[in-house]
Protein backbone atom coordinates (compact mmCIF):
# COMPACT_ATOMS: atom_id res chain seq x y z
CA UNK A 1 0.00 0.00 0.00
CA UNK A 2 2.87 2.39 0.73
CA UNK A 3 4.12 2.09 -2.86
CA UNK A 4 0.68 2.88 -4.29
CA UNK A 5 0.38 5.88 -1.97
CA UNK A 6 3.85 7.06 -2.96
CA UNK A 7 2.83 6.99 -6.62
CA UNK A 8 -0.29 8.95 -5.74
CA UNK A 9 1.90 11.63 -4.17
CA UNK A 10 4.41 11.51 -7.02
CA UNK A 11 1.99 12.23 -9.89
CA UNK A 12 1.77 16.03 -9.50
CA UNK A 13 5.52 16.64 -8.91
CA UNK A 14 6.26 14.37 -11.89
CA UNK A 15 4.49 16.84 -14.18
CA UNK A 16 7.16 19.39 -13.29
CA UNK A 17 10.22 17.21 -12.69
CA UNK A 18 10.09 15.03 -15.81
CA UNK A 19 10.11 17.98 -18.25
CA UNK A 20 12.79 19.63 -16.13
CA UNK A 21 14.90 16.47 -16.42
CA UNK A 22 14.57 16.54 -20.23
CA UNK A 23 15.81 20.13 -20.21
CA UNK A 24 18.67 19.43 -17.78
CA UNK A 25 19.61 16.28 -19.67
CA UNK A 26 19.93 18.30 -22.86
CA UNK A 27 22.50 20.54 -21.18
CA UNK A 28 24.41 17.80 -19.39
CA UNK A 29 24.67 15.37 -22.30
CA UNK A 30 25.37 17.97 -25.03
CA UNK A 31 22.44 17.00 -27.20
CA UNK A 32 22.79 19.88 -29.68
CA UNK A 33 20.72 22.70 -31.10
CA UNK A 34 17.98 20.66 -32.78
CA UNK A 35 17.46 18.71 -29.59
CA UNK A 36 17.11 21.99 -27.72
CA UNK A 37 14.30 23.02 -30.06
CA UNK A 38 12.68 19.63 -29.62
CA UNK A 39 12.95 19.90 -25.84
CA UNK A 40 11.70 23.46 -25.66
CA UNK A 41 8.85 23.29 -28.15
CA UNK A 42 7.64 19.69 -28.05
CA UNK A 43 8.99 17.57 -25.19
CA UNK A 44 8.51 19.89 -22.22
CA UNK A 45 4.93 20.94 -23.07
CA UNK A 46 3.80 17.46 -24.12
CA UNK A 47 5.24 15.68 -21.07
CA UNK A 48 3.87 18.39 -18.75
CA UNK A 49 0.36 18.40 -20.23
CA UNK A 50 0.30 14.61 -20.69
CA UNK A 51 1.28 14.01 -17.09
CA UNK A 52 -1.33 16.48 -15.84
CA UNK A 53 -4.04 14.88 -17.98
CA UNK A 54 -3.14 11.39 -16.79
CA UNK A 55 -3.01 12.61 -13.18
CA UNK A 56 -6.49 14.10 -13.50
CA UNK A 57 -7.81 10.85 -14.96
CA UNK A 58 -6.30 8.90 -12.08
CA UNK A 59 -7.63 11.27 -9.42
CA UNK A 60 -11.09 11.29 -11.00
CA UNK A 61 -11.64 7.75 -9.73
CA UNK A 62 -13.44 7.52 -6.42
CA UNK A 63 -11.38 4.67 -5.03
CA UNK A 64 -8.16 6.57 -5.69
CA UNK A 65 -9.46 9.64 -3.86
CA UNK A 66 -10.81 7.56 -0.97
CA UNK A 67 -7.66 5.47 -0.47
CA UNK A 68 -5.22 8.18 -1.60
CA UNK A 69 -3.47 5.40 -3.51
CA UNK A 70 -3.34 4.43 -7.17
CA UNK A 71 -4.06 0.95 -8.50
CA UNK A 72 -1.36 -1.58 -9.32
CA UNK A 73 -2.09 -1.04 -13.02
CA UNK A 74 -1.30 2.64 -12.49
CA UNK A 75 1.97 1.78 -10.75
CA UNK A 76 2.99 -0.46 -13.64
CA UNK A 77 1.98 1.98 -16.38
CA UNK A 78 3.45 5.10 -14.80
CA UNK A 79 6.67 3.26 -13.88
CA UNK A 80 7.24 2.22 -17.47
CA UNK A 81 6.33 5.63 -18.89
CA UNK A 82 8.44 7.57 -16.40
CA UNK A 83 11.47 5.31 -16.85
CA UNK A 84 11.25 5.69 -20.62
CA UNK A 85 10.88 9.47 -20.29
CA UNK A 86 13.89 9.62 -17.98
CA UNK A 87 15.91 7.51 -20.42
CA UNK A 88 15.11 10.00 -23.20
CA UNK A 89 16.90 12.66 -21.15
CA UNK A 90 20.24 10.90 -21.67
CA UNK A 91 20.10 11.67 -25.44
CA UNK A 92 22.10 8.65 -26.61
CA UNK A 93 22.04 8.71 -30.44
CA UNK A 94 22.13 4.93 -30.79
CA UNK A 95 18.81 4.21 -29.08
CA UNK A 96 17.05 7.56 -28.72
CA UNK A 97 14.60 7.22 -31.66
CA UNK A 98 13.27 3.72 -30.80
CA UNK A 99 12.91 4.70 -27.14
CA UNK A 100 11.05 7.85 -28.18
CA UNK A 101 8.57 5.85 -30.28
CA UNK A 102 8.13 3.36 -27.45
CA UNK A 103 7.59 6.20 -24.97
CA UNK A 104 4.83 7.68 -27.13
CA UNK A 105 3.12 4.28 -27.46
CA UNK A 106 3.31 3.70 -23.72
CA UNK A 107 1.86 7.17 -23.04
CA UNK A 108 -1.08 6.51 -25.38
CA UNK A 109 -1.58 3.08 -23.83
CA UNK A 110 -1.49 4.59 -20.36
CA UNK A 111 -4.13 7.12 -21.42
CA UNK A 112 -6.45 4.32 -22.55
CA UNK A 113 -5.69 2.32 -19.41
CA UNK A 114 -6.76 5.27 -17.27
CA UNK A 115 -9.94 5.75 -19.29
CA UNK A 116 -10.72 2.04 -19.00
CA UNK A 117 -10.25 2.08 -15.21
CA UNK A 118 -12.36 5.23 -14.88
CA UNK A 119 -15.13 3.73 -17.01
CA UNK A 120 -15.03 0.41 -15.16
CA UNK A 121 -15.22 2.11 -11.80
CA UNK A 122 -18.01 4.48 -12.87
CA UNK A 123 -20.39 1.63 -13.74
CA UNK A 124 -23.27 1.48 -11.25
CA UNK A 125 -22.87 -2.28 -10.77
CA UNK A 126 -19.43 -1.74 -9.31
CA UNK A 127 -20.34 1.06 -6.94
CA UNK A 128 -18.80 0.73 -3.51
CA UNK A 129 -20.48 2.64 -0.70
CA UNK A 130 -18.70 3.69 2.46
CA UNK A 131 -19.93 4.14 6.00
CA UNK A 132 -18.92 7.06 8.20
CA UNK A 133 -16.19 4.87 9.68
CA UNK A 134 -14.73 4.27 6.21
CA UNK A 135 -15.85 0.65 5.89
CA UNK A 136 -16.72 -0.28 2.31
CA UNK A 137 -19.82 -2.26 1.45
CA UNK A 138 -21.87 -3.11 -1.60
CA UNK A 139 -25.49 -2.10 -1.91
CA UNK A 140 -27.78 -5.11 -1.43
CA UNK A 141 -29.29 -6.44 -4.61
CA UNK A 142 -32.88 -5.39 -5.20
CA UNK A 143 -35.54 -7.88 -6.15
CA UNK A 144 -36.89 -7.39 -9.65
CA UNK A 145 -40.47 -6.15 -9.64
CA UNK A 146 -42.94 -8.35 -11.41
CA UNK A 147 -45.33 -6.29 -13.50
CA UNK A 148 -48.03 -8.97 -13.43
CA UNK A 149 -48.16 -9.25 -9.63
CA UNK A 150 -50.55 -6.80 -7.96
CA UNK A 151 -49.15 -4.50 -5.34
CA UNK A 152 -50.20 -5.00 -1.72
CA UNK A 153 -49.64 -1.37 -0.93
CA UNK A 154 -52.67 0.83 -0.50
CA UNK A 155 -52.97 3.97 -2.56
CA UNK A 156 -54.47 7.07 -0.98
CA UNK A 157 -55.65 9.95 -3.12
CA UNK A 158 -56.22 13.23 -1.30
CA UNK A 159 -58.08 15.99 -3.13
CA UNK A 160 -57.69 19.47 -1.78
CA UNK A 161 -60.69 21.69 -2.12
CA UNK A 162 -59.92 25.29 -2.90
CA UNK A 163 -61.13 27.77 -0.27
CA UNK A 164 -64.56 29.25 -0.94
CA UNK A 165 -64.44 32.75 -2.35
CA UNK A 166 -66.37 35.49 -0.55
Amino acid sequence: MWLRRAFYSWLIPAAFLLPLWLFVGWGVFNAGGWAFLWVLLIAVPSVFLGQLLLTLLVRARGTVRAQRAVSWWDVLGFSIWHLLTISLGFYAQAWWAPVFVLTVFVAVGLFWLELWQLWREAQPARMVLRTEEGVAYLRPATQPNSESAPSDEAVFVINENPPASR
